[in-house]
């Protein structure tokens, strides 16, 4: 496959989440998930990157330590890019480190799939609607799993 096949498969796949409720460390489809476990669902589940399973991880790990976990597994498998494209990986910056992720699925306006604990399932949403993310955003980083 190529690459614009391969993002076109991971928006497809991550839209495939959404409604599916929020649920810390659960990755079944339909039934629980979170941001951590619904980006390892879609790029593992295509093939894009080794399995691997990140848990456990306390629901307030990010709170407490400064150690980049979440950014560390990405970064083991991705590369930092300035610029997103759809299927790329944002993170965001919660407590003391990066801690929430999402999979872009537009670029412009910015909209990713996210399983957003606030909203209690898996959404698709523009950032300039997310107060809570769009504040963040300019320390957030992207990465990619292409190029």
């Amino acid at each position: 496959m190529d690459e614009l096949s391969d993002r076109a498969r991971v928006v497809a796949s991550a839209r495939e989440w959404i409604g599916t409720p929020y649920h810390h460390m659960a990755d079944v489809k339909g039934a629980g998930c979170d941001c951590a476990m619904l980006l390892v669902r879609v790029y593992c589940d295509l093939g894009l990157t080794e399995p691997f399973d990140p848990r456990p991880y306390a629901r307030d790990w990010h709170l407490h330590r400064s150690e980049e976990r979440y950014l560390g597994f990405l970064l083991a498998r991705a590369r930092v890019v300035a610029a997103p494209q759809a299927a790329d990986v944002i993170l965001f910056r919660y407590g003391r480190c990066f801690s929430h992720g999402g999979i872009v699925t537009r670029a412009e306006p910015l909209t990713i799939v996210h399983a957003f604990a606030p909203a209690g399932r898996v959404i698709e949403e523009e950032l300039s609607h997310n107060a809570e993310l769009a504040q963040r955003l300019g320390q957030a980083r992207f990465a990619s799993y292409w190029g």
